[in-house]
């Protein structure tokens, strides 16, 4: 039979979406099949609802810490039923965009189920047999779940259900301490749980640079967020506890959240029966993003690369692109930006300092400006903080990190500047407004150009040519 569709897509999340979006624009026949909620992690049970649950906890933390302002303020009463209700508002305001209903008047056809593949051109949803000329894999990740003596026989949570909550615990313990975990420790700290965070030594945010960890460990530890150091080894019952040993110690808590990272989604896939290469760590993918079978693509997280909504929805975008037009575009970004969502938020892009040393030696040079001295930052006192930006010796921009509260909107342009390949002198050129928390980038900028100027033999000649003192 003839194929009915010329793509199909697996997954409804960032990465799905974007595709069928951009599939259909093309005009192209394209199927979207979901075998759980339109959205994907990303809305349900990730990036949406953690930021709208860190929004209600900043609040709280802001009501104890009125008195700074002059502001007098009761300590805030937290309603944990209303505020599931607010990440359920939110929700429901980005599910709006992307509802089965909505997807329709754009052409794209939603299948509810399950899919899995029957051949290399046919994957069953449910009774229904789905032939297409192209598939692209979109699935994402799960919650991995760690080896821990014990886990199967407590009560536990994973990010899947931490946001149906509706009771504030007395105490919470976090298992894992990369961004999931630390955000969530963060939020039910603020909102007036008691946090206990166990973790291997070493893993507080363990793809920061080391300056963002110390401080990143600093605000936590000053909130009251306490730290058991050493892989998570048994979990038990003692009473109406949950206790948690490991190496460091014990954690005691009456909920426990499971932050140990994701695994790419391939399970009940049958991947085996379109001969596509794959394991638990993802399905494999070349450069255009094509599976080992040629018209059979992948993008996201189900590929066991970086996972981020973002770079989900790019790559999925590329794969689209190149199985429904002629020619190829690569999948493989060269620049990913990404940002941690705690209390100073934290962004990167391109090469750490390490990184940046291994690669070009002595021919880097690296400079700081920190928070407490940018002016927006002093007036609202969110001076926890810095700005990093690392490049070659003759100016040319290599990575970048921002710890600040408003770190995800600063690094946007640090990432154009090192698309571009800009160099430190033309970012300190370009007039920013004040004042911003962005005017550190330039302050930084500034300040690294001007010593780059004055530096050795052109220095002197400069300085020779100055009329000052004349």
């Amino acid at each position: 039979m003839p194929p009915e569709y010329d793509l199909a897509i697996i997954g409804a999340g960032s990465g799905g979406l974007t595709a069928a979006g951009f599939a259909a624009q093309l005009g192209a026949r394209v199927a979207l099949i979901e075998k759980n909620r339109i959205g994907g992690d990303c809305t349900w049970t990730g990036c949406v609802p953690s930021k709208a649950l860190l929004k209600a906890a900043k609040v709280a933390h802001e009501v104890r810490r009125a008195e700074r302002f002059g502001i007098g303020a009761n300590a805030p009463a937290v309603d944990m039923g209303k505020v599931r209700a607010y990440v359920r508002q939110a929700i429901a305001q980005v599910y709006g965009f992307e509802s089965a209903e909505e997807l329709g008047k754009q052409g794209i056809e939603v299948m509810e189920g399950a899919a899995r593949f029957v051949s290399p051109a046919a994957v069953a949803v449910g009774e229904r047999i789905v032939r297409a000329k192209a598939f692209l894999v979109t699935t994402g990740a799960r919650p991995r779940i760690p080896a821990i003596a014990g886990l199967r026989d407590v009560p536990f949570a994973t990010y899947e259900q931490i946001f149906e909550n509706d009771r504030l615990p007395r105490s919470m313990i976090v298992v894992g301490a990369g961004p999931v975990g630390m955000e969530m420790a963060q939020a039910y700290r603020r909102l007036g749980a008691e946090v206990t965070v166990v973790a291997g030594r070493g893993r507080l945010l363990p793809k920061q640079e080391p300056e963002v960890r110390e401080l990143m460990q600093r605000v936590f530890e000053r909130e009251g967020i306490r730290f058991v150091w050493g892989r998570a080894a048994s979990a038990r019952r003692r009473g109406e506890e949950i206790v948690v040993a490991a190496e460091g110690g014990e954690a005691c808590g009456d909920l426990l959240l499971i932050a140990s990272g994701r695994s790419p989604a391939v399970a009940g896939l049958d991947l085996e029966n379109a001969g596509v290469d794959y394991s638990p760590d993802g399905i494999r993918v070349d450069r255009w993003l094509r599976s080992s079978v040629k018209h059979i693509y992948a993008a996201g997280d189900v590929t066991g690369g970086p996972q981020f909504t973002h770079l989900a929805g790019w790559q999925a975008f590329q794969a689209a692109r190149n199985a429904l037009l002629p020619g190829s575009a690569s999948g493989q970004p060269g620049l990913v930006p990404w940002t941690t969502f705690t209390d100073p938020e934290v962004a990167h892009v391109g090469l750490t300092e390490e990184q940046a040393r291994s690669r070009f030696g002595g021919d880097v040079t690296v400079g700081r400006w920190e928070l407490g001295r940018t002016d927006r930052a002093v007036c609202e006192d969110e001076r926890d903080g810095f700005v990093k930006l690392i490049a070659k010796r003759n100016g040319r921009l290599l990575g970048a990190t921002v710890a600040s509260s408003r770190a995800g909107e600063t690094i946007a342009e640090l990432t154009v500047a090192l698309g571009r390949k800009l160099k430190v002198a033309e970012l300190a050129g370009v007039i920013h407004a004040y004042p911003t928390y962005a005017t550190g980038v330039q302050q930084l900028a500034s300040g690294m150009a001007v010593a780059r100027v004055f530096s050795g033999a052109s220095g002197k000649i400069v300085r020779k040519l100055s009329r000052i003192g004349g």
